[in-house]
């Protein structure tokens, strides 16, 4: 199911955003980005619709995707 990004409470949020970006592996090129740097570009995904928030009902788990 995907769940509109509009609907979280703003730090909610941002904290499944951090969680994300912490735990890919996610190659930035070759200079490094920050943790804000990286979570404002996944915001940029969510608000273009290039990327969508998904929980899976069957393992209790949310993820967010980026979609090319």
């Amino acid at each position: 199911m995907i769940i509109p990004w509009q609907q979280l409470e703003p730090q909610t949020l941002n904290n499944l955003i951090e969680s994300y970006v912490l735990r890919e592996g996610t190659d930035y090129g070759l200079q490094e980005k920050t943790l804000v740097d990286k979570v404002n570009e996944v915001k940029l995904h969510l608000i273009n619709g290039t990327a969508a928030i998904f929980w899976s009902e069957l393992h209790e788990t949310i993820d967010i995707k980026i979609i090319k």
